[in-house]
């Protein structure tokens, strides 16, 4: 091989990884009832950033920062607006983001792009008027920046929003007009917008909310064009359930869809391991068991492709006050000890940490993580798995227990000492 292919080759290879680093531990800085907090959000949660950074947490995912016919945020107009956000304002928002760089602390900006909301009706009285926020006309689109098959809905009401676009090339979202991000306009536009927050607002990476709504092709188009620090994508599929309405054993093809979707996406953006998710809270109801894949590893994304996994317990949607798929109550930290001990990028939910009481418990076990190098690539060894008692050994360096056995017998040798416990959990570190 010539030296200018060896280049080109490795230039290929590292423009594919993710930029994470051995510690990467995401926190979720809002939740569902954020956009309502006297006085603002930024203004508030910038109190914990000490707190945060004494925890070993190196990024925070933000709320969207744009005006939205929401308060929380997940119907944007206006994308250049972050004046009129219910979080705060653009300089509350940027002191935020000074803060946390402060810390060493890397934000996500959470990336609201599959659907929008226009600013006024055409003169058929359809909603497809959309404006920027700016003064020139940066995001003013038209009906010609929207699927042409794009149908939104208001309960029983069905409207079709006059879109002359392209096909949508993922999901559809009912609540808005569907963008067409095959239009050059739309992916110049909004990759300048993106790029905008980061140099003008100080946004260091992306969460790609609805990612499944368009193409993984057109995430790899934005990856390309804004090169994130640090970017994941919300692929959330149901998982195959059984007639007892518990999840199937064997969800193998759900983790597949994750990682294919990570590939076709360039292999740089991470995916949010809903297949880790779904399988550790119906294990910890007594079937620990489903723990183990049938090639005796994780059965989540993070026994697939774990540098791109991130691994989470609730976040705003599944748990908070939308409880859509909230993780069993009683057994959240099992949940934390679980994500923070084994590969994958573990991401820690605000409600958890701060309203919960859980601060002192869950920082045990990032502390663990850190000191030990546990890091996204780290590898699983299961020593036990039955429905009852998890135990698996992290890189030779770290034993976690889950499970309501007390009991481990000789699993754990003499030269692992216990580093932190709690109601049915502990983990050991070799000394």
């Amino acid at each position: 091989m010539g030296i200018t292919t060896f280049l080109s080759c490795l230039l290929l290879f590292t423009t594919i990884l993710p930029t994470t680093t051995a510690s990467t531990i995401l926190f979720q800085g809002f939740n569902w009832e954020s956009s309502k907090k006297e006085g603002g959000w930024y203004n508030f949660i910038i109190n914990s950033i000490p707190e945060l950074s004494a925890s070993g947490i190196t990024h925070v995912w933000l709320p969207p920062p744009s005006q939205s016919a929401a308060s929380e945020g997940y119907m944007p107009g206006r994308l250049y607006d972050l004046d009129t956000s219910r979080y705060g304002t653009q300089n509350e928002l940027k002191t935020l983001i000074n803060a946390f760089h402060s810390k060493g602390i890397q934000c996500v900006a959470d990336i609201v792009i599959n659907h929008r909301t226009a600013e006024r009706q055409d003169s058929d009285g359809r909603w497809n008027i959309f404006e920027g926020g700016t003064p020139d006309d940066r995001l003013d689109w038209d009906h010609s920046c929207i699927c042409i098959d794009d149908i939104t809905k208001s309960g029983d009401t069905t409207t079709n929003s006059g879109g002359t676009g392209n096909p949508d090339t993922g999901a559809d979202f009912n609540g808005a007009p569907d963008i067409d991000h095959l239009n050059t306009r739309v992916q110049r536009e909004l990759s300048d917008w993106m790029n905008w927050l980061k140099t003008e607002i100080g946004f260091d990476g992306w969460r790609f909310d609805f990612a499944r709504g368009y193409s993984p092709d057109i995430t790899k188009l934005y990856m390309g064009n804004t090169r994130p620090d640090f970017a994941v994508g919300e692929i959330w599929n149901s998982l195959s359930y059984g007639s007892d309405s518990k999840p199937n054993y064997d969800q193998d093809a759900h983790r597949r869809e994750l990682a294919e979707w990570v590939k076709a996406a360039g292999g740089a953006v991470t995916a949010f391991d809903f297949t880790t998710k779904g399988i550790l809270q119906a294990a910890v109801e007594g079937e620990l068991g489903r723990l183990k894949d049938s090639n005796g590893g994780p059965p989540g994304m993070i026994g697939l492709m774990p540098e791109n996994a991130v691994t989470f317990v609730d976040n705003h949607d599944t748990g908070s006050t939308q409880q859509q798929w909230p993780f069993p109550s009683d057994k959240v930290m099992q949940g934390y000890v679980y994500i923070l001990t084994h590969p994958g990028i573990p991401s820690i939910f605000y409600d958890h940490f701060f309203d919960w009481g859980l601060k002192e418990e869950i920082s045990n076990l990032t502390m663990i993580r850190i000191r030990n190098g546990i890091k996204a690539s780290s590898t699983v060894r299961i020593l036990a798995s039955d429905p009852d008692l998890y135990v698996a050994a992290i890189d030779e360096k770290i034993i976690a227990k889950i499970g309501t056995r007390y009991d481990v017998g000789n699993l754990v040798p003499t030269t692992f000492k216990i580093a932190t416990s709690g109601n049915n959990y502990a983990v050991w570190e070799k000394q």
